[in-house]
């Protein structure tokens, strides 16, 4: 498979074809290059900051993915309205679509990135590993046949053995990936698999895999060009997964020596050029703890997690990206990459851990970024999280001279983020970042399972209570000013009741004689002297130690983010009772997050048990089975396939039996 017939020319202007961080990313480097750079968007992003950041910006569709982001005609018409002649896909969406390629190509565009002969090859799994098996390099044991009936899945599953994974063939980010345990739970997840793959990638077909336990992901960063010359840049670590998507990754990987990087970048820069590959890949391994690894796929674009590799090496990938397909030889060979310190990269995540990861739209009311870190983002204060597209918001990055001094980096800077209005995965990050087996480079793909109790433990600290209760008491409009002094008489306690990381707490708050404050709760005391009060900071002392904390007041709502960690406060002193059952015991089975109905698992009149699946959401990407809460009969059918609720809906009704 060759390149050679894709014709290189000069081009002067670039639609990125993609949105929020990536789409900035791609555009910071064109710029560089003197190009100008055209921004695509759909409904839910017209006031997005990649299109406030471009030359110039074309609406490609409504909000779902496929009326826009996934829309080739509406794509390739906006570069020629706005005089592109080259389209940047970024990663997602489009970026590994050969037909995609092939269109541009078609249309007299630059494609900025490898051949549609490569994607294809390359961007499906079970042709990736039929490729990789001829030329040697080790693959993981699977079946990626056509037959794609469950009973052939099934039967090809027992030969391979459980546990086995099922994969979708085309795209990645864990999209139509589930892990299956036994026979009896194949049927379910191959439908779950298959319909999440449809709804991202337009292909329902999946391959099944050994499951290799408890490994490291390691993946090789390559670069071909046109003139048959390709690189690799080393390793990247991608072990820290949820729902088998990356949180965490660095470079270089603590469990690679120097003789296996060597080996492993030999692999992959012999497949390279073996395709004749040009533009930026990756070669996705597991590494068992013996040293052996197997491929596992080939993603034929730009990485989420690039930066990292950026930092250790000093190189711009999308620089090379763009000059590669210009036709440009690439400007550095083997001996001179040279590898500095080291590197790691969190993905900020609107979701909330502590419930399932479950992703969460909404506006993000204030956000800060912090200084000493690299931040790829497209946020600002106000903007909009939709629902629609992956829950990744914000990825934040740290470079040292060792991996303790890049952790340390990294954790500085997420303690500095500001994120109000949305949960993000923040805290469950830094608790990732700081736990003694990821400081000791041990964190394997079973880094979250095993520790998942201990990272998820909610801080339930009565000072945090205390803290949110006195913000609460002197951000009120009708409180007396904090800066009365020692003449005003003391007030009486004035009780309070808040909800903080699911968990209620009863306070009282009094006003002193002297200006300070104590706050009551939950058998202790806390003294406060406030310094300063900011609409959006406070300074105090409290056991004569001057502190300080972010907030945001919204209402009954307070963010609240001190040393670090980000806490969401609800103020319930004057709210009605909580109903009994949210979670569906009333026999009413609400919308968890706002998404759209991918399917209804049941009918008016069906029996159903407690916890039996009666809706699949979907939600940035990823599907979300909804559960009956109790035995009984469905009443009621409250959506259809394919609307879009927001959270709370009921969207099934139970009456009990």
């Amino acid at each position: 498979m060759r390149n050679g017939s894709v014709q290189h020319r000069p081009f002067f202007k670039v639609l990125v074809a993609n949105r929020g961080e990536i789409a900035l990313r791609v555009m910071r480097s064109a710029r560089q290059l003197g190009l100008g750079v055209v921004a695509v968007y759909s409904d839910a992003d017209r006031d997005a900051l990649h299109v406030k950041h471009a030359d110039q910006a074309v609406r490609i569709g409504a909000a779902l993915p496929a009326q826009s982001y996934l829309n080739m005609p509406a794509i390739i018409a906006a570069a020629k309205a706005s005089g592109a002649d080259a389209v940047h896909p970024g990663y997602g969406f489009l970026a590994e679509n050969e037909a995609f390629a092939s269109a541009c190509k078609d249309a007299g565009l630059v494609f900025i990135g490898p051949s549609p002969q490569a994607i294809e090859a390359m961007g499906n799994k079970a042709g990736a590993k039929e490729i990789m098996k001829k030329a040697g390099v080790p693959i993981v044991p699977g079946y990626q046949g056509a037959d794609q009936s469950d009973d052939r899945m099934l039967a090809e599953a027992g030969k391979i053995g459980f546990p086995v994974m099922i994969k979708a063939v085309a795209g990645g980010g864990g999209r139509g990936m589930r892990l299956v345990s036994d026979a009896a739970s194949l049927p379910d997840a191959l439908r779950s698999a298959r319909s999440e793959a449809k709804a991202a990638f337009g292909d329902p077909t999946v391959i099944l895999e050994r499951a290799i336990q408890n490994p490291r992901h390691i993946e090789i960063q390559v670069f071909g060009d046109s003139q048959g010359n390709a690189v690799h840049l080393g390793e990247r670590d991608c072990s820290v997964q949820r729902r088998h998507q990356k949180l965490i990754e660095e470079a270089p990987s603590p469990a690679v020596t120097s003789e296996l990087r060597a080996k492993m970048g030999e692999v992959a820069v012999a497949a390279v050029k073996a395709l004749r590959y040009e533009g930026a890949g990756t070669l996705e391994f597991l590494l068992d703890a013996s040293g052996a690894f197997y491929f596992m796929e080939m993603n034929t674009r730009l990485q989420v997690e690039h930066p990292v590799t950026e930092a250790i090496t000093g190189l711009d990938l999308v620089e090379l990206q763009l000059r590669i397909a210009r036709g440009e030889p690439l400007p550095v060979r083997q001996q001179d990459i040279k590898f500095t310190g080291h590197a790691i990269e969190v993905r900020l995540c609107s979701e909330d851990a502590a419930h399932d990861f479950m992703p969460q739209s909404g506006r993000m009311e204030r956000w800060q970024v912090p200084d000493g870190v690299r931040v790829d983002h497209a946020l600002q204060s106000g903007a909009e999280i939709p629902p629609f597209y992956d829950s990744m918001i914000a990825k934040v990055i740290s470079h040292g001279a060792t991996r303790e001094e890049a952790r340390g980096r990294l954790i500085c800077g997420l303690e500095q983020l500001t994120a109000f209005g949305v949960t993000t995965n923040q805290a469950f990050l830094m608790s990732c970042l700081r736990h003694p087996g990821f400081a000791r480079g041990e964190a394997t793909t079973a880094f979250i399972g095993a520790h998942r109790d201990e990272l998820l433990a909610p801080r339930r600290d009565a000072f945090d209570a205390a803290l949110a209760g006195l913000l609460l008491y002197v951000t009120n409009p009708h409180a007396p000013s904090w800066r009365a002094g020692r003449s005003l008489a003391a007030t009486f306690p004035l009780p309070a009741r808040i909800e903080m990381d699911s968990h209620a707490h009863e306070l009282e708050v009094t006003r002193g004689r002297d200006g300070s404050y104590t706050v009551a709760t939950e058998g202790r005391q806390d003294r406060f002297e406030i310094d300063q009060l900011d609409p959006d900071a406070i300074r105090f002392r409290h056991d004569g130690v001057m502190d300080s904390a972010k907030f945001l007041r919204d209402g009954d709502r307070l963010y609240l983010q001190h040393r670090g960690i980000p806490l969401a406060v609800t103020d319930l002193t004057l709210a009605a009772p909580k109903a009994a059952a949210t979670n569906g015991g009333d026999g009413k089975v609400r919308a968890a997050m706002n998404g759209r109905v991918v399917s209804v698992l049941v009918e008016p009149g069906d029996l159903v048990t407690a916890g039996q699946p009666v809706m699949t959401l979907e939600a940035m990407k990823m599907e979300h089975v909804h559960k009956a809460g109790i035995d009984g009969v469905v009443a009621a059918i409250d959506v259809t396939e394919g609307e879009q609720v927001v959270t709370g809906k009921v969207v099934v009704e139970i009456e009990s039996g």
